[in-house]
């Protein structure tokens, strides 16, 4: 499964629209504010945000929508709260008139840029550029400019309860046959070693990949086909074979609950659980990279998260950069509360960050800390048609549903024209 499917699977709340004009709040929602009033504004923006699956994350979005608006009474924002497959709504709506003036993307790609879709950002961003990560920047570029603005970056990693490690006598995995010789020693008839998700596939193989020093795509081909990436694979296929993988839980692999309910002792999942966690389980559970292919490799800690863009065909293109400029670059007590307060993200501004109080200490700091040292996102020619490729491919050789060299091979062949069609 691609990051960009997970996190559409663990969103799914409720729909509708909010419409913030001057002094008062129009539109239908579940949300109980309501009321009419005139309004000042000349320009409405159309905003749209997936259904962040994070109890209050709506709430904070349209507040953050009234305060722009009260600041800018010229312009009226409308929050649009996309709940199901948000990606595929975005990307048919993106075809006709109602496409919304702002949007978030969870998987940035450069076909965006290609056909013309979102506007540069670049003049944005002014002296806070450098406060931004290179990672971040760089996978939010083309071409020399800048497309976008990060809102929250995702951290992704191991986590493991410790004191069912420390009765079994086992460290934390080092190397990805350490960490299948611990999910089969932590296997037991009530509970398997590791969930990476309910196909029993997740993020592993691109995990593994990365592990062993390979890449997904690299100087613009395909490279999941490379001697490092089928060797990787082929490793990772043990998961499966020594049935130590929780298969169909209640909840996938973005939730806490198989750690929490002891369905499994080890489990891959995101920062924004690391509340419920610690809630259930105190601070009895540790993070960790997924680990090395090979002693000597390299640990991986995936960050996704995600950004916002400025649709460049839309009619409010100005006013529509006015807003993200405001809420993305302008507002830092704001960017805070939204990655602090709802789950719990890395704020994407470096000096944000650094005063997030949630991120100081305990396994949120070493979490945040892994992420520095191992951090790996996807390339921004990663793209939805790209990634299913792979995932089939992946998910079938880790299966055991063919050879592992054949599917992958086959898989970058029929992934290269898609990745050429994003070319800048």
């Amino acid at each position: 499964m691609s990051t960009r499917n997970a996190d559409l699977s663990r969103r799914g709340f409720l729909g509708g629209s909010l419409l913030f004009v001057a002094g008062a709040v129009t539109g239908c929602s579940s949300n109980p504010m309501g009321g009419t009033a005139t309004s000042a504004a000349k320009t409405t923006l159309n905003v749209w945000y997936h259904a962040y699956g994070e109890a209050g994350t709506q709430q904070a979005v349209t507040r953050y929508a009234a305060a722009f608006t009260k600041a800018n009474p010229d312009i009226a924002v409308k929050v649009t709260w996309i709940p199901g497959d948000y990606g595929t709504k975005l990307n048919s709506t993106l075809l006709t008139a109602d496409a919304p003036d702002v949007f978030e993307v969870g998987d940035f790609n450069t076909g965006l840029i290609q056909s013309g879709q979102i506007a540069a950002l670049d003049d944005l961003y002014g002296d806070t550029k450098s406060d931004f990560s290179t990672t971040n920047l760089d996978y939010l570029s083309a071409g020399g400019k800048i497309y976008g603005i990060k809102q929250v970056d995702d951290v992704m990693m191991l986590y493991y309860r410790k004191s069912v490690l420390d009765k079994a006598g086992i460290k934390v995995p080092t190397t990805l046959a350490e960490l299948a010789d611990a999910a089969k020693a932590l296997t037991t008839k009530d509970a398997k070693g590791l969930f990476v998700g309910n196909d029993g596939v997740g993020n592993a193989p691109a995990n593994a990949i990365w592990s062993n020093g390979g890449e997904l795509i690299a100087d613009g081909k395909a490279a999941f086909a490379s001697p490092q990436a089928i060797e990787a694979v082929t490793a990772v296929k043990r998961l499966h074979d020594d049935k130590s993988l929780l298969l169909g839980f209640t909840t996938d692999w973005w939730d806490a609950a198989a750690l929490t309910q002891n369905a499994a002792a080890m489990q891959w999942g995101g920062l924004w659980s690391m509340p419920d966690m610690q809630k259930a389980l105190g601070d009895d559970f540790g993070v960790a990279p997924w680990p090395a292919l090979k002693a000597g490799g390299n640990p991986v800690v995936r960050i996704g998260g995600w950004a916002s863009l400025v649709n460049a065909k839309g009619k409010n293109v100005e006013a529509a950069k006015k807003y993200v400029q405001w809420l993305w670059i302008s507002q830092t007590d704001l960017q805070k509360d939204f990655n602090e307060s709802y789950g719990l993200h890395v704020p994407p501004r470096k000096t944000v960050a650094a005063t997030a109080d949630k991120l100081r200490a305990g396994s949120a700091k070493d979490a945040v800390d892994l992420a520095a040292k191992y951090g790996k996102s996807n390339p921004n020619t990663w793209s939805s048609a790209v990634s299913s490729v792979f995932d089939t491919a992946a998910a079938k050789a880790m299966t055991g549903q063919g050879d592992v060299a054949a599917l992958l091979t086959a898989a970058a062949e029929k992934a290269q024209p898609e990745i050429d069609k994003q070319k800048v």
